[in-house]
């Protein structure tokens, strides 16, 4: 499975190759969406993005834990974490992929 990044850069040239719009108006349009995703979430609201996923903002309480180095108790502060939720489709779409790159082993007795 390779390690591949996607970025804003390559959305932005995505928008433009199927869109048509110019270069700049491309970057502008990738980036308002990804403002108003961090806005959203920032606010504590759900986004919801059809056949891909939601993602949403937990609040984790305090909590105690460990060093790992010297074994010492450690308070974890309350926080909010960012989670994501991939939909059915995704996760359909995702198996598939990968089915057609490793085609599971299947052995043959004689």
């Amino acid at each position: 499975m390779s390690q591949e990044t996607v970025t804003r850069a390559q959305l932005s040239e995505a928008v433009y190759q199927e869109v048509g719009l110019s270069r700049n108006e491309s970057a502008d349009l990738v980036e308002t969406v990804l403002n108003e995703i961090s806005d959203a979430l920032a606010r504590g609201e759900m986004v919801k993005i059809s056949s891909f996923g939601s993602f949403s903002v937990r609040q984790k309480g305090e909590r105690v834990g460990r060093n790992p180095k010297t074994g010492e108790e450690v308070p974890i502060m309350p926080r909010r974490v960012l989670v994501f939720r991939a939909s059915h489709v995704l996760k359909a779409r995702i198996n598939q992929t990968l089915a057609e790159l490793d085609p599971p082993h299947i052995e043959v007795a004689s």
